[in-house]
């Protein structure tokens, strides 16, 4: 019995000792449990990602800014003379190469015209002679009126003497005049430049033998001034009414190869009738080209100012979104979402676009509004990256979204 006791004792000892670590180590693994969870909270609160969309804003300005208008055109030469010859005669000398630029007065050719001299002499040979018989037939005139106031002559005497002295005064006239022609015909046996410019090819040489019917001995083309044709569709016409002295209608001709090279000029034809084919107005512009940049035949890029607006709001042209009810840009409010600002777009160039319906100083995204919609909150970082800008920000009210749907309506209407 007392054994049996015995071990009936140590059995329940046993057991209080093992329920004992059992409770310890539920309680334990509790504890850890308990731990974990606590730690991950947290944990999971700091990596959670915010709500938030990064993109890049930019200030809107108010500058001045000139509405320009940009079309494509040629260059021409300011006058283009064609050289042909008076005369038919061989070429004595040639003065100029090929290429070359001359000054106005410059001698070009000359040609044999010992013939034409011969003639002018003859010329003034017979010129003398019809002075010599013209003194010898007013002397005796003069003699016949004497005769006949003394009643020796008769009256038809008296005539034949006059009728010989007028005779030889238009034969005198006559002769001038052959004199004036020989000189005339003389003059084309040499051919000066009539204007300054560059000469073309030279068909013919010394020995050649020429006449007028020929196409041309050479051509000149003015290179300086020179001018730029170029066509306007005839919605400009407005513009091209203006006086062709105003200083807003001016040209800029752009030039090179990437077209960083510009020269100035101004407008001096306007066609008289638009083209029906192409709805254009043919343009040309004169400027200076005393480098010889310009050469007739190149293409350039022609920029006239349409407009100078002195105080245009403007935007980056990314910034401009289109939807259905018209063009809009995303601004930022007061609890740093953006919001739908309808606006009006006047005009777009050189990667800007002058609007209205936007005051300066209010920041638009420019990148990045592919990702938002009205309400979204911008990141912290594109705050602080809008170049230094302080932004001004749109007042939040209750009625923003529906005020800004209705602008857009508005906008979009005609």
């Amino acid at each position: 019995m007392a054994e049996i006791n015995g071990s009936s004792k140590d059995k329940g000892r046993f057991k209080r000792f093992f329920l004992k670590w059992v409770v310890v180590g539920v309680v334990i693994a509790i504890i850890i449990l308990s731990k974990q969870h606590f730690d991950r909270t947290p944990k999971s609160n700091e990596t959670k990602p915010k709500n938030t969309v990064a993109v890049i804003l930019s200030r809107v300005e108010q500058q001045p800014v000139a509405i320009q208008i940009k079309v494509k055109g040629t260059v021409l030469p300011k006058q283009t003379i064609v050289v042909r010859p008076q005369l038919s005669a061989v070429i004595k000398s040639v003065h100029i190469k090929e290429g070359q630029f001359v000054k106005q007065g410059d001698k070009l050719f000359s040609f044999d015209t010992r013939d034409r001299e011969a003639n002018l002499a003859k010329s003034n040979a017979q010129l003398s002679k019809t002075k010599a018989e013209l003194a010898i037939a007013q002397r005796s005139y003069h003699r016949q009126q004497a005769l006949f106031r003394k009643n020796f002559i008769s009256q038809a005497m008296l005539d034949v003497a006059r009728n010989q002295v007028e005779l030889l005064q238009n034969q005198l006239k006559f002769d001038q005049a052959a004199i004036q022609a020989d000189q005339v015909s003389l003059s084309y046996g040499e051919i000066y430049a009539p204007i300054s410019g560059r000469v073309g090819s030279i068909p013919f040489f010394p020995g050649s033998i020429v006449h007028p019917e020929i196409p041309q001995l050479v051509s000149i083309v003015q290179l300086d001034p020179i001018q730029v044709s170029f066509a306007l569709p005839e919605t400009e016409l407005n513009l091209l009414r203006r006086p062709l002295t105003s200083d807003q209608i001016k040209a800029v001709v752009q030039f090179g190869s990437s077209g960083e090279e510009t020269r100035e000029g101004k407008i001096v034809f306007i066609d008289n009738a638009i083209d029906t084919a192409s709805g254009t107005i043919q343009i040309k512009a004169e400027l200076a080209n005393a480098d010889g940049k310009l050469w007739p035949g190149m293409y350039v890029e022609v920029v006239l100012i349409k407009q100078w607006i002195p105080d245009a709001i403007v935007i980056p042209v990314q910034a401009v979104q289109s939807g259905p009810m018209g063009h809009y840009v995303f601004v930022i409010d007061t609890t740093d979402k953006v919001i739908m600002q309808p606006i009006v777009v006047r005009s777009i160039q050189e990667g800007i676009a002058i609007i209205d319906g936007l005051d300066p100083g209010y920041c638009v995204v420019v990148e990045g509004a592919h990702a938002l919609r009205s309400g979204s909150k911008i990141s912290e970082n594109s705050l602080t990256q809008s170049n230094g800008n302080i932004c001004k920000r749109i007042e939040l009210t209750e009625s923003s979204h529906s005020t800004s749907e209705a602008g857009m309506r508005r906008s979009a209407q005609p």
